[in-house]
């Protein structure tokens, strides 16, 4: 298991349940950990080597599902009082690591296409998009990571 080093990140392991007609990939049930209501749920695609640059949302909580392909998050706390200020998270999820990371408010995240194919992710966010409710960076040397 990954050793999670920024407060209030989850990483929650998921079913795929292989059928011979087509396979069943769980994604989230009310019950669960890490989700706080329904807001909306979109998909989204990145190509392999391309990274989506830092963004931080004010109130929404992310839960991100990668269903095909791998993506790498890095997750990026610079929340002052935190007691993981200043500390990074960095996972690869997908097929080979089947699991759902909740990413709470007020923390960064970038991500990359890690997988050669087709990667795919899944987001069940607890809020509707806010343009209003969210910061970006355009640049991602503007948060020093090594990618």
């Amino acid at each position: 298991m990954d050793k999670i080093t920024v407060e209030g990140v989850l990483l929650t392991p998921l079913k795929r349940i292989h059928h011979p007609m087509g396979d069943v990939f769980h994604g989230m049930k009310k019950s669960d950990a890490g989700y706080y209501g329904f807001g909306e749920a979109y998909f989204s695609t990145i190509n392999c080597s391309d990274t989506k640059p830092w963004k931080k949302h004010f109130e929404m909580t992310l839960n991100f599902v990668v269903p095909m392909g791998e993506i790498r998050f890095v997750i990026y706390d610079d929340r002052e009082g935190s007691p993981t200020n200043n500390h990074f998270f960095d996972v690869i999820l997908g097929e080979n690591n089947y699991q759902r990371i909740t990413i709470p408010p007020r923390v960064w995240v970038a991500f990359n296409g890690v997988g050669t194919t087709y990667n795919l992710l899944l987001n069940l966010a607890n809020l509707e998009h806010d343009p209003n409710e969210i910061e970006r960076k355009e640049n991602l040397s503007d948060i020093p990571y090594a990618w």
